[in-house]
C-alpha cells in the first residue's frame, strides 16, 4: 500500500492526540515510514511522503516527520528502532527546560530534567531526545516512554492549531536511556540541516492543499478577483516548488556536504509561499470554507502554528549573515 492509498481508503478523526497516535502505529505497521533517507538519490520522494501527510492532516503530519526524522537519525548515527516501535524527535531547548544525562556503568544513561515541547509523548513508545553531560556537551539520547521516571506533563498546552498533537513537556527522573552517537553528533551530522528541509516540504503540503480549494473554486466559477489571486497563489507554489526540487537534487549530489545554507534559503522561500497562500487563500474564498470546511478549517488553522518551527526574522538574519560572505555575483544566472 501506498500512503495516497492508504488516505483515500479510509481518514480517520483526527481530533485527539490518542487518534494521532493510533494513526501514526497503522502507518509503521504498514511500514508506511519507510522513507528513503536524505541524500541517498530519491530525497525529493522522501520530501514529497511528508508533503502527502501534511495535505491530509498536519497534526499526524507532526508526529509522523518526528518519527520518520527519529529513524533517519538512528540509521546515521549507526543505530536503529525496534520493530513495532513509534518514536519523538524532541531537540528544544528553550531556557526553562534542560535535561541532563549521566553515564552509568553499563554504558547506559540516566536523564534527569524537563523537556519541552514534546509532540506526542502521551502515545509514542520511544523519544529521542537532546540532553547535555557533566562536561556541558549536548548528546542524543533514545529512550524507552513506558517506564518508571518518565511522567508526562499534561499541564501547558491550549493550543488551538495543532491542538491534537499535545506537544507538552516531559519530566525525567533517573529515567534510563541510551546514548545515540559522539557528543555533540546530533547537530554536526549532514542530515540535520537535511531533515530541516523536509519540515518545510511539510509546510509546502499543507499550504498546495489550501491551494486546491482555490483552484477547484475557480475552475467551476470565473470570477476576475479570484483568479488573479489564484495567479499569485500559483506563482508563489510554482516558485517554492522549483526551490525543493532543486534542493533535493543538490543534497543528493553532495549527501555529505554542508547543507545549512541551502536549507535556510529554502525554509525561507517556502515559509513565504505558505504566507502569500493563506493570504490569498483566504481573500479569495472568503469566510465560507473557514466556516463550513473541516478539512480546510483544520489545516489553516494548524498550518501558522506548525510553521512557527521557523524562527522568523532570527533565521532570516542567520541567512543574511551567511549571504553575506558569499563572493560577489552568486546570484547571476
Amino acid at each position: 500500500m501506498q500512503l495516497a492509498e492508504y488516505f483515500t481508503r479510509a481518514i480517520p478523526s483526527f481530533s485527539t492526540v490518542d487518534a494521532l497516535g493510533r494513526c501514526l502505529k497503522q502507518l509503521a505497521d504498514a511500514r508506511l515510514d519507510v522513507l528513503p533517507l536524505p541524500g541517498s538519490g530519491r530525497t525529493l520522494e522522501r520530501w514529497k511522503a511528508l508533503a502527502k501527510v501534511a495535505g491530509n492532516d498536519l497534526g499526524l503530519c507532526k508526529l509522523y516527520e518526528g518519527h520518520t526524522d527519529a529513524l533517519a537519525i538512528l540509521a546515521e548515527l549507526g543505530s536503529s528502532a525496534p520493530v513495532g516501535s513509534t518514536w519523538g524527535t524532541w531537540a528544544a531547548e528553550p531556557p526553562q527546560a534542560k535535561v541532563h544525562c549521566t553515564r552509568l556503568p553499563d554504558g547506559r544513561v540516566r536523564l534527569d530534567g524537563l523537556k519541552a515541547w514534546c509532540s506526542g509523548a502521551g502515545v509514542l513508545s520511544h523519544g529521542l531526545l537532546t540532553a547535555w553531560d557533566s562536561e556541558g556537551r549536548q548528546q542524543l539520547v533514545a529512550i524507552e516512554m513506558h517506564q518508571p521516571g518518565v511522567e508526562v506533563v499534561q499541564q501547558g498546552w491550549h493550543a488551538v492549531g495543532m491542538q491534537a498533537t499535545q506537544s507538552v513537556q516531559v519530566r525525567f527522573q533517573q529515567a534510563v536511556g541510551q546514548a545515540v552517537g559522539d557528543p555533540g553528533g546530533y547537530l554536526q551530522r549532514a542530515g540535520f540541516w537535511q531533515g530541516g528541509i523536509g519540515i518545510a516540504a511539510c509546510w509546502f503540503g499543507a499550504a498546495s492543499h489550501l491551494a486546491e480549494t482555490l483552484r477547484s473554486h475557480c475552475a467551476h466559477r470565473q470570477e476576475p478577483h479570484a483568479l488573479a489571486h489564484l495567479g499569485a497563489v500559483d506563482t508563489a507554489l510554482y516558485s517554492a516548488l522549483a526551490v525543493l526540487r532543486g534542493s533535493a537534487e543538490a543534497v543528493d549530489a553532495a549527501p555529505l556536504a554542508n547543507a545549512e545554507l541551502l536549507a535556510r534559503r529554502a525554509r525561507a522561500c517556502v515559509e513565504a509561499c505558505v504566507e502569500t497562500v493563506i493570504r490569498h487563500v483566504g481573500r479569495a474564498l472568503g469566510a465560507g470554507p473557514y466556516c463550513t470546511d473541516a478539512h480546510f478549517a483544520r489545516l489553516v488553522a494548524d498550518l501558522p502554528v506548525f510553521m512557527r518551527q521557523s524562527h522568523a526574522e532570527r533565521d532570516l538574519a542567520a541567512l543574511g549573515q551567511s549571504v553575506a560572505n558569499e563572493p560577489a555575483g552568486s546570484w547571476q544566472l
